[in-house]
């Protein structure tokens, strides 16, 4: 009933398949690849087109030009995320920055990231932190070749690296970078758009595959880590370092009501997560231009 509700309601849509089926919506139309299967739609239906996957309607944009403005002169209608599944067991009930439907509340959020977490002077505030990481691995490398003459294997050590630094400037010696990374890579496969059930619904009444008890099993284990990482901290049990959970609750105790807990446990992720999805893609992009 709410998907024929939505058809009769999208009058001013643009262009879509003539098929529409029930339920699936326009999934039967899309093959993989997916970027060649929407620029095939792009052909018949133009830069812009609406498909339907499952109950959720997608708004298709294959010109540059008018993706430009998505991000500029729209950006603020643009600006909400859909409601999945992972922003309730994941990301706090949809209030972190992730999943937050604009308004006051996501405002505030990117005011916090762009002026207490990653401002030019916070970052520079930091670079110790990043300059004895970077001597551990030159050290490192030196003990394992000084002997004699040894290829070695920098990708996995420059990952760790990186991995490294951003524990320690996120929550210095307050968590276990082996532990937390495991945590955010198992939360990965399901972000986006992994869950069928965000758009089947009626495959959420069966939960196939257990998809839905692992995000709550992972999302329980996150939430207690994290907030084990903010309590330790807050305990003063490694002194008062230099670190940005450790700038938050010093923030906290002026302005409690922008920087509770729940704030603070979601900027680690995201900052955590994000870290390491441009790690990812950065090495995809290494391997593509040396093969």
């Amino acid at each position: 009933m709410k998907f024929l509700l939505q058809k009769i309601n999208s009058k001013n849509l643009p262009p879509s398949p003539l098929i529409t089926l029930p339920i699936i919506g326009n999934l039967h139309n899309i093959n993989l690849p997916l970027h060649r299967s929407l620029h095939n739609l792009s052909q018949k239906y133009g830069d812009v087109f609406t498909l339907w996957f499952g109950s959720r309607r997608v708004v298709v944009i294959s010109s540059q030009t008018l993706f430009q403005q998505c991000l500029t002169k729209h950006d603020v209608a643009l600006s909400n995320r859909p409601r999945f599944l992972t922003g309730k067991h994941f990301f706090y009930n949809y209030t972190s920055l992730d999943s937050v439907a604009y308004g006051d509340h996501s405002r505030n959020l990117r005011r916090v990231i762009t002026v207490d977490v990653l401002s030019t002077q916070r970052l520079n505030s930091l670079v110790e932190t990043r300059r004895k990481e970077a001597l551990k691995l030159i050290t490192k490398l030196a003990k394992d070749t000084c002997e004699e003459f040894t290829r070695v294997e920098l990708r996995t050590r420059l990952r760790n690296m990186t991995f490294e630094i951003m524990t320690r400037m996120v929550a210095g010696e307050a968590t276990e970078g082996k532990k937390f990374k495991n945590l955010i890579n198992e939360m990965m496969p399901l972000l986006g758009a992994s869950n069928k059930g965000d758009f089947v619904p009626l495959i959420r009444l069966f939960d196939f595959n257990g998809v839905v008890k692992r995000m709550k099993d992972i999302g329980k284990r996150g939430d207690l880590f994290v907030q084990g990482i903010v309590d330790e901290i807050r305990s003063g049990k490694h002194g008062h370092g230099n670190n940005m959970v450790q700038h938050l609750l010093t923030l906290q105790k002026s302005q409690p009501e922008q920087y509770f807990d729940v704030i603070i446990k979601g900027l680690i992720q995201v900052t955590t997560r994000s870290i390491i999805q441009f790690d990812t893609l950065f090495f995809i992009r290494f391997d593509r231009r040396n093969n």
